[in-house]
Order: structure tokens, then sequence, then C-alpha cells
């Protein structure tokens, strides 16, 4: 009798976009949602692994059997008992190049003097005084502390730092300073750098952090050239690829519950804000750009997007530097991607039943795990002690637990 070949085993991706701290934080929050609820995916144990600064991270984290309810515990609540994170690790001022700077300035000084008391009229003041540029540091803060910490994570426990022993394909895009080209380490020619440097390359953001010097060039944060990269995934022979952006632009029309003024509140948020908004508009037009390409040049692969509303005030105006905010932030993340996914359930169904993929509909209407962990934490913090800021507390777990409930799809 002939035999019959076993079906194709579908090939799945992950690509996770740039975002800061604040995206790292959406993105942990979004896996822990997909995790639950998507049935035939392991987010451990995928075969493409992609990952854009903040993101980054997360995809070397999943490729070196990191899940994301351990992500949770590392990088939002500080309680992982094998790997400890502390505040403020990855904000050590740049030492080193506020030295550089500070050396550099009096020649420098001597330089625009010359040039203003010679060439005068062709220089002018502003002109000789650019000179002084040079003496900006090129990043306020040392991200060598990044390379050192993945170093200490992925050589533990049968971990690696090598992307030539990793199970499965994991690329880390940066982008090389002196060319304005994307490089994917973990590919052909760039396999040999630790994964650890790749990811400090790669969330170089500049004038966040120093560009990073592998092999003779420096790179910087490989958001600059594209967001996602999907087409890495897909070009690895990936039938579905499932992305995660966490930065959206801002729109004030579609705040639900909005402050009354959100056009002027972007305007009273000074330059930053101003520059955020501008900076999410142009990578999120460049990214639609991207993935409606994707349908028509790789025929028969699906592309699931997960991203913020734009309407999102907490995403948008969320202070990332505070604990309390990172929890509430991923939470937020956690159960807007579990809204997402039951608003969608109908038309994310049967696209992904086609790769093996199903949706857990009882897990998804089921009471989630981040809010019994936020409910666990507030009795457990009532069972002890009372603090003198209890009240403030409660308040705010009820709000949270009233904006919840008000915002879940109910059965009419």
């Amino acid at each position: 009798m002939p035999s019959h070949p076993h079906p194709k085993q579908p090939r799945i991706g992950l690509n996770l976009a740039a975002g800061g701290p604040l995206g790292a934080i959406y993105e942990v929050g979004a896996l822990c949602a997909l995790a639950e609820v998507l049935d035939g995916v392991e987010f451990t144990d995928l075969d493409v692994y992609v990952g854009v600064s903040a993101g980054g991270f997360i995809s070397a984290a999943l490729a070196n059997k990191i899940s994301p309810r351990e992500m949770y515990d590392i990088f939002i609540t500080n309680k992982s008992r094998e790997v400890k994170l502390e505040p403020g690790q990855f904000l050590k001022p740049a030492y080193r190049e506020y030295l550089r700077g500070a050396m550099a300035l009096p020649e420098l000084i001597g330089e625009a003097f010359w040039q203003f008391f010679t060439r005068p009229r062709e220089v002018g003041v502003a002109g000789a005084f650019m000179q002084l540029a040079h003496a900006i540091p090129t990043g306020m803060f040392d991200n060598n502390e990044i390379d050192r910490f993945f170093t200490k994570v992925f050589t533990q426990k049968g971990r690696t730092n090598d992307f030539r022993s990793l199970r499965n394909k994991l690329y880390i895009v940066a982008t090389d300073l002196d060319t304005g080209r994307s490089v994917k380490f973990g590919g052909h020619g760039h396999d040999h750098v630790p994964i650890s440097k790749a990811v400090q390359a790669s969330a170089a953001l500049p004038g966040l952090f120093p560009p990073v010097e592998i092999d003779g060039d420096y790179y910087v944060d490989g958001a600059l050239k594209k967001t996602l990269h999907a087409s890495i995934s897909l070009d690895e022979k990936s039938d579905l690829v499932i992305c995660i952006n966490p930065i959206v632009p801002f729109d004030a029309r579609l705040a639900p519950h909005g402050h009354p003024n959100n056009r002027d509140r972007l305007m009273r948020g000074g330059l930053p804000v101003v520059l955020s908004q501008t900076f999410r508009s142009i990578i999120h037009s460049r990214m639609r750009v991207g993935m409606q390409n994707y349908s028509r040049m790789y025929e028969g692969a699906d592309v699931v997007l997960f991203e913020p509303s734009h309407g999102d005030e907490e995403m948008f105006f969320s202070n990332v530097f505070s604990y309390a905010d990172r929890e509430n932030m991923c939470e937020h993340a956690y159960q807007h991607t579990r809204a997402d996914l039951r608003r969608r359930a109908d038309e994310l169904a049967p696209l992904l039943a086609r790769h093996g993929v199903h949706l857990n509909r009882q897990a998804l209407e089921s009471d989630s795990w981040l809010s019994k962990k936020a409910h666990d934490r507030y009795w457990k913090r009532f069972d002890e002690t009372p603090e003198p800021d209890a009240g403030i507390d409660k308040l705010y777990f009820t709000l949270d637990q009233l904006h919840h409930w008000l915002n879940a799809p109910h059965e009419s």
C-alpha cells in the first residue's frame, strides 16, 4: 500500500516590535494573554523569533525558554527567585560619555574661538560654537548593563548566550550607524555575536543610550529602518506570524473616558510628548505600509497583529519608571489583548485553525489570571497590618476592577 505523507507541520514565527521600557512591559502582558488562550502555540518553542529594540529583550528570553509568566516575575514585579532585576538597573548614567565630552571641551572651545576670530564673516558666532556639539554625550545612560544582565541570565540553567546553540531561530535587529542598513544578529555572518550584546545594540535608542561597538562597527536601535521586520519571519518560511506592536499614535477622539481637553493635554506635555506622538505616527504609518504588502508578497502565509487602541490614554501617558505603574500597565496590556481576542474571535478562529492553532474560548471568557493575582495581592495586604495608605490602595483597586468590568464585552 502506498504510504501517505504526514501533513506539513505549520511553522510559526513571533515578531516583537520596538517601544522602549513601555513597549517591553506591554509585550509581556500581551504574551501572557496570548499564551493563555491560544492552544497549539508554545511561546517558548516557536520556529522563529524576531526582536527589535525592547522586543529583543523579550524574544531573546522566549528563545531561551523563559515563559511569559516568568518574565512577568522578572521584569514587572521583580519577584523572581532566580533572576533579580533592580529598579533603575538600566538607567545608570553613562559616566564615560560625560567624561569624554568634558575632556574634549577645552580643545573644542579653542577651535571655536580660532574659527570665529580667523573667519568671522564665514563662520559667525553660531557656526563657530557648533563645534561644542561634539562634546555632547551620545547617550545619557550606560547600556553596558544590558549586556551584563542578559549575559548572567542566558548563561545559567542550560540557557545559552550563543545564537548558534539555540534550538530555534532567533534574530535581533539593529541599525548600522555608519550605513543606515538593518543588520539581523543571529543571521549569517552575525551569529557569532553574543545574544546579550545583540540585545544591547538593538535597544541603543539614540540620545538615551550610546551606540554599541561590535566588530569595529557601531549599532543603534533596530527600529530606525522598520518597526516589526515581519519579513524576516516570512523569509524563514513561517506560515503564521504573530506580531505585537506596543507603540501607536494617540487619537484623543477615540479615548472612551478621555480627559476633556486631550488635545491641549498633548500640547501641555511639552516637547517629550510632542516628540513621542510624532515618533509613534511615523513608525506606525511605516509599519502599516509594510503589513499591506505581506499578503501579496508571501502568498499562503498569515500575519496577525496585536497592538493597543489608538485611544488608549493609559498606554500613552503612563509613567513606566514607577514599579506600581509597571504592574498596572502589564495588566492593562493583558486585559486589552484578551478583549481584542474576544472582539476578533470570529475573524481569528478560522485563520488560526489553518495553522493548527485554536482559540480557547472557555479560557478567554473565564476569570483572568492577572485579575486573580491583583485580587490576591489586595486581600493579602489587608490581612496583614494595615498600612497608612491602605484606604487609597483599596480605592485604586476598586476603581481598577470597575474600569475592567465596564470595558469588558458582555452578552446581550
